[in-house]
């Protein structure tokens, strides 16, 4: 790859950009992404790799993610690492943009950017953008790429793109869940073959567990997990109802993660109310925020969330500490929980926030953070196998 390729100054220079914040500070780069204009939350994900499955993963919309770690695109994009159909994040930040360099990749970031209409801006000093955020918050933000051509001069003015910031409705009482969620059921992997994608195994042990599984933005990495732990898994839509799920006769529900406000999911949290021992029921991330509303707690913003994938989380059942992946921006409040129904399982060791939620009477429980997504590489997976334990057991 020659250095003109690497270091495209034209580009630098032609293809203008600037993130305006809500509090109108300005980071200024270059357009490396589709040529849109869009709004976002700004949040910083602390992960040194694993942009395809950020980027890939439900949970993000409504967000501009900001990689701390410096240099993005040398592994490239391939198809067996993506996450759901389709890129999610309402825009990317980042220092360096690199060319691909991996024997699996088979698409650039760049081209991907563009063939998912992802707006992104590189050339931007990510790590005052970083220590910003965790002074003042995550904040509304405009990203300005539309007509960034010198030819044209037609880009939005600096001023006007923190007004729009402040005007943007932002992600408190957002229902995102509606706008991710798949339009009609589907049985995940019938085949076998999406499962198997990396190698993991050759044949999957028999599926002898009926699991339905709301989609809120759901990553294909559970889906993967729990077939692995012999569950047949059949996904619906955000909105289907509890009877409907029921009428189904599944041996387990599972809530899914997804994106924004888990208190605006209202019909999500009823579901949850009405499936609550009726059936035995396990959520990741906003399913266990949704868990968490239905046994009648509270949930709260955090400052700037937890985003990345090297969270310390103690397994109080265990007394093991776990490495794993986050990214949400709400956490439950314990204290507003009965705690004569409901116990703590897993705490973070960063903050001390709830990490999981278990029913003393009732086979439920829950985790914030991702099992699926295995940074440790693999200490979190084992709650797929205590899922299908509680079936088996309850």
């Amino acid at each position: 790859m020659s250095r003109e390729s690497t270091w495209n100054w034209d580009e630098m220079r032609s293809k203008r950009a600037f993130l305006a914040l809500a509090d109108g500070t300005i980071f200024r780069g270059y357009s490396v992404g589709a040529e849109r204009n869009s709004f976002g939350e700004v949040v910083f994900n602390t992960g040194m790799s694993g942009y395809q499955e950020i980027l890939s993963d439900p949970s993000y919309s409504g967000q501009f993610v900001t990689m701390t770690y410096p240099e993005m695109g040398n592994t490239g994009i391939n198809a067996d690492d993506m996450e759901s159909r389709s890129f999610f994040a309402n825009g990317f930040i980042l220092k360096n943009l690199n060319p691909p360099s991996n024997w699996r990749s088979t698409m650039s970031l760049k081209d991907a950017f563009k063939k998912y209409n992802i707006p992104a801006i590189a050339g931007v000093d990510t790590r005052a953008l970083t220590k910003l955020l965790r002074e003042k918050g995550t904040m509304k933000s405009f990203l300005a790429v539309e007509g960034s051509s010198e030819s044209d001069n037609k880009m939005i003015s600096e001023a006007d793109a923190v007004e729009k910031a402040k005007g943007w409705e932002g992600l408190d009482g957002q229902d995102y869940a509606a706008r991710v969620t798949c339009k009609e059921p589907y049985q995940w992997d019938p085949d076998g073959k999406l499962t198997c994608t990396w190698g993991i195994a050759d044949k999957l042990n028999n599926a002898d567990l009926k699991i339905v599984a709301y989609d809120f933005g759901i990553k294909w990495n559970i889906l993967r997990s729990m077939r692995t732990c012999g569950m047949d898994v059949m996904v619906v839509p955000a909105e289907t109802p509890a009877d409907k799920v029921l009428a189904m006769k599944p041996d387990g529900v599972f809530l899914s993660n997804g994106p924004a406000d888990p208190s605006a999911v209202t019909y999500a949290i009823d579901a949850a109310k009405a499936l609550i021992g009726r059936v035995p029921v396990m959520g990741i991330c906003l399913g266990h925020q949704i868990l968490g509303l239905a046994l009648g707690g509270k949930t709260y913003r955090l400052k700037f969330g937890h985003h990345g994938c090297n969270h310390p989380v103690k397994d109080l059942m265990t007394a093991k500490i776990e490495i794993t992946s986050q990214n949400h921006n709400y956490a439950v409040d314990f204290e507003s929980l009965d705690e004569t129904k409901v116990e703590i399982t897993h705490v973070n060791l960063y903050d001390g926030t709830v990490e999981g939620l278990r029913h003393k009477k009732e086979p439920v429980f829950c985790v914030q953070y991702h099992p699926e997504a295995a940074p440790g590489p693999h200490d979190p997976f084992y709650l797929f196998n205590r899922f299908r334990d509680l079936i088996k057991n309850a």
